[in-house]
């Protein structure tokens, strides 16, 4: 007799150990029929992420820094613009009123005269009316007339002196209200371009650290066309009828500082402040320096940039081209642009070149971009600034600002 036997089988769950997010990993690498294996530890992907984290971090606060001073710098412009559009509104409206006060004060007294005559009228009627019906002396009325019209007179003589008195010392608020809003929107213009001049004058006496380390100076008055600026009113005629000491010496003076501040902006064009890479860090400082090939101390021309590969590469001063090619002395591909004023610049190592030879650039222009040719040991901008045909510091030229 046969049995058939069913066999019951437990279940057992297989339970595998959960692998921590940075257990330690193993990249190998098959070349040859060999491999090699390289580990990273916990500890290395944990720093690894922090790196990416505060790099990231930092770019966008950066960016974010980059995009705020712009928008800085052009919100200035415009109030700039603004006052001295309300000022030349302002001083139209004052000039206007001044040449009207005569108009106001003939027109006031021809009319008082007009009412004054038909009061007059008005009265002898009543009069004449009156010596009709009493049978009063022709003679006697005619002298009672005479008289009560002199006293009407001089009544209304002294009504209208009372009332152009009034008017005049009204006027004569209003015009010193005016004064002083005018001299309010002097003193916020002449603020504003005193404050311009300065920052423009302090960027001036940071590179001038630079060049006096090299036994130079830059002077930035040293120019025809400030020779012979003289400054003030441009045409003293148009403010002919401003009879104001006070007024005429705050415009003066206006006029002045706005031309030294539309001066000095001049000459910075020609300068190079500012960095020729949005982003990068200093890999290298000028002067004496370990070479990076045989260890040697030697001297550096210039400042290295390390930046991404195909940053543009932009000029701060606006210049002309007068060197574009691929230097055996190790600069790869090199530009050189000269600013004028004695002030000339060199960008070595891109890896593309935009301009050639010959070319007038703007402020700002692009130029090429970061690379690594000739004798270079990775990405990065080799950012030379001469004078007078000497090479100079370049970081107080890059840390400078004019706005």
């Amino acid at each position: 007799m046969r049995y058939n036997r069913k066999i019951k089988r437990t279940y057992s769950p297989r339970y595998t150990e959960r692998k921590e997010f940075f257990a330690e990993k193993e990249i190998i690498f098959r070349s040859g029929g060999n491999a090699r294996v390289i580990k990273l530890s916990s500890r290395f992907q944990i720093v690894a992420l922090i790196v990416l984290l505060l790099a990231s971090v930092w770019g966008m606060r950066a960016y974010h820094v980059y995009n705020k001073s712009d928008r800085i710098i052009y919100k200035k412009d415009m109030e700039l613009v603004r006052t001295k559009d309300a000022y030349d509104e302002l001083m139209g409206d004052f000039m206007a009123i001044q040449r009207n006060i005569d108009e106001v004060l003939s027109s006031s007294k021809n009319k008082e005269i007009e009412t004054y005559k038909k009061k007059a009228l008005i009265v002898e009627d009543k009069i004449k009316q009156l010596s009709a019906e009493k049978g009063w002396d022709d003679q006697k009325v005619n002298e009672k007339i005479d008289l009560n019209e002199a006293i009407l007179q001089r009544d209304l003589a002294a009504a209208e002196r009372d009332a152009l008195r009034e008017q005049l010392n009204d006027m004569e608020v209003a015009v010193n209200n005016i004064k002083k809003a005018e001299l309010d929107v002097f003193n916020k213009v002449e603020a504003i371009a005193s404050s311009e001049i300065n920052k423009i004058k302090n960027s001036f006496s940071k590179i001038n650290g630079a060049l006096k380390a090299q036994g130079l100076y830059f002077n930035p008055l040293a120019n025809s066309k400030k020779r012979d600026s003289k400054g003030g009113l441009p045409d003293k005629e148009s403010f002919i009828e401003l009879k104001d000491k006070v007024i005429i010496d705050k415009i003066s003076n206006i006029y002045k500082v706005v031309d030294d501040v539309e001066y000095y902006r001049e000459v910075a064009l020609g300068l190079p402040f500012g960095k020729p890479v949005w982003s990068y860090w200093v890999s290298s400082k000028f002067g004496a320096r370990s070479d990076p090939f045989n260890r040697k101390i030697t001297g550096h021309k210039g400042i290295d940039l390390a930046s991404r590969p195909g940053n543009k590469i932009r000029i701060m001063a606006k210049g002309r081209v007068t060197k574009v090619e691929y230097s055996n002395r190790g600069y790869g591909n090199l530009v050189v642009v000269d600013h004028g004023n004695g002030f000339s610049t060199k960008y070595a190592h891109m890896s593309k070149i935009y301009v050639k030879e010959g070319d007038v650039l703007g402020v700002n222009a692009a130029i090429g971009e970061v690379g690594s040719t000739g004798r270079s040991t990775g990405p990065h901008l080799h950012y030379e600034v001469l004078y007078q045909g000497r090479p100079v510091d370049p970081m107080p030229f890059i840390q400078a600002k004019i706005s």
